[in-house]
């Protein structure tokens, strides 16, 4: 900040405070740049985005009080390095010096909040903050998050762990809002985790009901105002500098009437807030990419309003957000208090209930989340490679490639127009593109890392037999750091196979056809692997069923189809499915699941599963309507079949069931269908408690949402918990009220249940949905969406969700008491997100030799306790020193302006999975030495704390502390490099803990 913009600060601030109650404005200018939404990257990038950081870098460089916030990274970044002169450069890198230009939140997109999982929003910070504190030395302070369809309680959390003095939010309900607004309640110290409580709490600053665009109405003109560059066009920028709907100039004649309109606007935004600080952003969507003319017309506004303050009471400066949070925290107040309560779901009005996009684009959700879980994989045998095979012959560079790729794709599609399914058509192929492409790289990559350093026997030169049975290879991969039981599910053409690991031995297994193919087979087996452990087996595909006795050939019995009617069945035919843990009745006059019991506390539960349909109205002038956002409805869902037929295919491995659910009796091919599957197999460590179920729904008719409605005995009084982002879970009581159907729907990106005082009933996901429960003992999940409408801005933008997909999720459950599912359903829900990584290696082929067992070990194991769970293990490739002076000595020297990445440091993260009070050992602090926990893949020798995207030592980590009715004082625990005790640490529950990892030099 320089000496002239201080004496105004301090001038300002001494008026206020000497009684004159002059209000200070911060005007906030800023470019609302969404990465996607309707126009792809290239698109912007081409149309405005590139021209903002041009205009904006040449503008500031004008004028020493001139500011500006840059928000996505993304498109900085693409400016940066393929746009940006060296001038350019050096200007920018002044600017942010000086913090005339500042960088918020500073992610690699503005993430979404509802339907995002905390892997990936970590993911897609730790990419923009590497990124700004490698190339400028900064690390971002203070949030922006202006767009997101409703406020997590999981954000403010991760936030405060990555260093944040203060949080923004803007899109919170209306009723909320207006309440909130007129007691002056919009600014609180929010303590996101109800474990973690005031350790990571954090201010939060709401927007008012003008959110983040600036009014663009002028009372004395039919001009609008404030937008003095216009609307973008696209595809390509007006040759002549003159864009559509420029706002009406600031003259000598109209410089009064603007004066006046906008002390009016900062006058009624004061009367909202407690201070006399008034933040007043400047821009929306778009805008800026002529920085000139907007400048040089707010400049002599602002000079005006400044010259006449005493008659306005107002005074306007140009600031950064950091700017205007350190002035409301230096007014020195007691703030209230906000629990981990969140703000979802989002409506903006009484029939606008933002709940639609919690399942829009469900094929996308799931692409997404499967290359989220391949970089997880991928990143930690990377880690391992480095460490075991130095000189292995995997280029690191190409690898760091390969990874980096993927991590931007993941990073970009977690924008709140992104994942959310909100986008248009061009641009979710745009995302889908980018993921797809970038997961090939990662699978080319894990090849490598999987073949290379093992040197694999292979048949080359040797003659091949004609009666030799066909075989082939898969590695099997854990990505989590516990020791697993699991069956795997690998496609095969031929009906007979067997299945032996690297060390020559049978290993269980049961073959079936296919439920999706009728060319196709399942081949089922059971692997055991050690934390980070892979193993490779042998499957020999047997003709006439000689060699297979190992595996189970399964069959099938088909139940004919049965019709329903509106009165369910007697439940006087019922067909038991059982394993160790449940027993599942099937009703013989429905087709449809009747019970399940659970043997442990033998106790039944009614239990019916089916599809059911709410019909969206499409026609804005009969009423509101559904699309990408909103979720709308007149009436009650439908039946959405006639008929239902059952297949039980009963095996030694699983039994599966397979429900086909017909829309006309008469249909020749079903509409939906639900496969479960039931665990047999009674070895040791492989779990029975979790009914693995995938459902085909699709294609829909149009204005069409499709839910999977479990209807149960549990006398739950239609409370439900749902998921916060994967991190915590949220009791979600049912609100009454107008629309209450739509604004009851609540996001569940892991989890959701329902329970009564005995017994909870758990559905984990692989990716996100909206859930409800419409009614006492229901929980249903809207799994897919078909819509249109003629609303004329959705129909010129292309926005109407005519997804005519056929999507496949897969959702767990688990049925039991309180207490076993509390033990449960954390480490579930991440087993399900992380399942392991199966790979084959070659294609089927006869032997040319006869094989010996290899008898290798598979591979160093990496065990932590069931509590906590290996968040992240990367090599993130950013360059810079861990001490933060010699850092930004190297920056302004010039010495890092090119810098090699670093593949010696190791990024580590760690979380306890479970909350304080939720079981009486799972949820105690855990100690550990990482030393000893990482010995399997190196030697340990450095390690250092950092904040939760790597840029802070924890130790020098001091964020504000805002003043509170409870004055708690937090405690900071750290762990220092000095000593054993440097590597021993002790993590409490829902703690993230975040380490710099260095191994010794002889890995090297």
């Amino acid at each position: 900040m320089k000496i002239s913009s201080l004496v105004v600060f301090f001038m300002c601030l001494y008026l206020v405070k000497g009684g004159n109650e002059l209000i200070q404005t911060f005007v906030i200018p800023h470019s609302h740049m969404d990465v996607g939404w309707i126009y792809t990257v290239q698109e912007s990038m081409h149309a405005y985005a590139a021209n903002v950081y041009t205009s904006v870098t040449e503008e500031l460089s004008k004028a020493e009080n001139r500011r500006f916030i840059a928000v996505e990274q993304e498109f900085f970044r693409l400016w940066w390095d393929t746009v940006a002169t060296d001038v350019q450069k050096k200007q920018v890198r002044q600017l942010v010096q000086e913090g005339r230009l500042e960088f918020i939140i500073g992610g690699q997109v503005m993430h979404d909040e509802a339907v995002t999982d905390l892997e990936d929003e970590i993911l897609q910070m730790t990419e923009g903050h590497g990124f700004l504190y490698q190339t400028f030395g900064v690390r971002p302070q203070f949030s922006w998050q202006v767009d997101p369809f409703g406020a997590s309680a999981t954000t403010p959390v991760l936030f405060a762990l990555a260093g944040f003095n203060a949080h923004l939010i803007s899109r919170i309900d209306y009723d909320l809002k207006d309440a909130m607004q007129k007691d002056k309640k919009l600014q609180f110290v929010w303590r996101g985790s109800r474990s973690l409580k005031e350790k990571q709490e954090i201010f939060t600053h709401t927007m008012d009901q003008f959110s983040y665009c600036t009014p663009s109405y002028l009372p004395f003109s039919n001009s609008s105002g404030f937008y003095w560059n216009g609307v973008a066009l696209f595809p390509d920028p007006p040759k002549d500098g003159v864009y559509p709907n420029m706002s009406l100039p600031v003259t000598k004649e109209t410089v009064q009437n603007y004066a006046k309109t906008m002390v009016e606007n900062i006058k009624q935004r004061a009367a909202w807030f407690r201070t006399n600080h008034v933040l007043w952003p400047w821009g929306c969507d778009k805008q800026f990419y002529n920085a000139s003319v907007q400048f040089n017309n707010m400049d002599p506004l602002m000079k005006y309003i400044n010259q006449n303050s005493k008659d306005f009471g107002v005074t306007v400066q140009y600031a950064t957000l950091g700017e205007y949070f350190q002035a409301i925290y230096q007014s020195d107040l007691i703030w209230d208090q906000r629990g981990s309560e969140d703000f979802l779901p989002y409506s903006n009005d009484v029939y606008q209930a933002w709940t639609g996009f919690y399942a829009s684009r469900n094929v996308l959700k799931g692409v997404a989340r499967r290359a989220s879980s391949l970089l997880h994989a991928a990143e930690t045998l990377f880690v391992r490679y480095r460490i075991s095979f130095p000189g292995g012959p995997v280029a690191l560079d190409w690898a760091l490639g390969q990874l980096r790729a993927l991590r931007w794709a993941v990073s970009e599609v977690q924008h709140h127009d992104g994942i959310t399914g909100t986008e248009s058509p061009k641009v979710a192929e745009m995302y889908l593109q980018h993921l797809t492409q970038a997961v090939m790289g990662v699978q080319e990559l894990v090849a490598a890392l999987f073949l290379l350093p093992h040197n694999p026997e292979t048949a080359r030169g040797h003659s091949r037999d004609a009666h030799q049975a066909l075989e082939q290879h898969v590695i099997v991969y854990n990505p989590l750091a516990w020791n697993i039981t699991a069956i795997i599910n690998f496609t095969v053409t031929f009906p007979t196979a067997a299945v032996y690991d690297d060390d020559g031995r049978p290993v269980p297994a049961q073959i079936q056809k296919s439920a999706e193919s009728d060319t196709t087979y399942d081949l089922f087996f059971v692997v055991e692997l050690g934390g980070l452990q892979d193993t490779k087996y042998l499957i020999k595909f047997c003709s006439g069923g000689s060699g297979c006795g190992w595996t189970y050939e399964a069959t099938a019995v088909l139940f004919e189809q049965r019709r329903i009617r509106d009165s369910p069945g007697t439940g006087s035919r019922l067909l038991p499915v059982q394993n160790g843990c449940y027993e599942l009745m099937f009703d013989r006059e429905t087709n449809l699941l009747h019970g399940i019991t659970n043997l442990e506390d033998r106790r039944t539960v009614k239990v019916t599963q089916d599809f059911w349909e709410y019909h969206a109205n499409g026609d804005v002038k009969a009423g509101p309507i559904s699309d990408n956002y909103i979720f709308s409805t007149y009436f009650s869902s439908v039946r959405a079949y006639e008929a239902v037929d059952m297949e039980i295919i009963t095996g030694k491995i699983m039994t599966e069931i397979r429900q086909r659910f017909y829309k006309k009796e008469s249909d020749p091919d079903y509409s939906y269908a639900v496969t479960t599957r039931v665990p047999e197999y009674s070895g040791s460590g492989l779990g029975c408690s979790r009914l693995e179920q995938t459902y085909s729904v699709g294609p829909l008719d149009l204005n069409t949402e499709v839910v999977l409605k479990t209807s149960t005995s549990l006398k739950n009084g239609r409370i439900l918990h749902t998921d916060d982002n994967g991190y915590q879970m949220m009791k979600r009581t049912y609100r009454k009220g107008n629309n209450s159907l739509a604004r009851n729907y609540f996001p569940m990106v892991r989890a959701a249940y329902i329970q009564d005082d005995l017994s909870r009933l758990v559905l984990l996901s692989d990716r996100a949905h909206g859930v409800s429960s419409q009614s006492n003992g229901q929980l249903e999940v809207m799994l897919h969406r078909r819509l249109w409408n003629n609303l004329p801005f959705n129909l010129n933008y292309n926005l109407t969700l005519n997804d005519t997909s056929v999507v496949r999720p897969t959702m767990w459950m688990m049925l039991s008491s309180i207490s076993s599912t509390s033990r449960l359903h954390q480490r579930e829900a991440v087993e399900l997100q992380h399942r392991p990584v199966v790979m084959a290696i070659d294609k089927p082929q006869r032997s040319g030799q006869e094989k010996k067992p290899r008898g290798s070990s598979p591979g160093p194991s990496v065990v932590l306790p069931p509590n906590l769970h290996l968040l992240t293990l990367s090599i993130p490739g950013w360059n810079y020193s861990s001490n933060h002076d010699v850092h930004l000595s190297h920056i302004r020297s010039g010495k890092d302006s090119h810098s090699e990445p670093d593949y010696n440091r190791v990024l580590l993260r760690i979380m306890h999975l479970f909350e304080e009070g939720e079981d009486t050992e799972l949820s105690k602090p855990v100690t550990i030495n990482l030393k000893d926990v990482l010995q399997r893949i190196g030697e340990v020798k450095v390690m250092e704390e950092r904040s939760l995207t790597g840029t802070w030592d924890i130790t020098s980590l001091k964020r504000w502390k805002w003043k509170t009715a409870d004055n708690s004082e937090t405690s900071n625990r750290s762990c220092q490099s000095c000593g054993d005790d440097a590597f021993t640490v002790t993590i409490y529950p829902k703690e993230i803990r975040t380490f710099f990892i260095h191994f010794a030099s002889t890995n090297f």
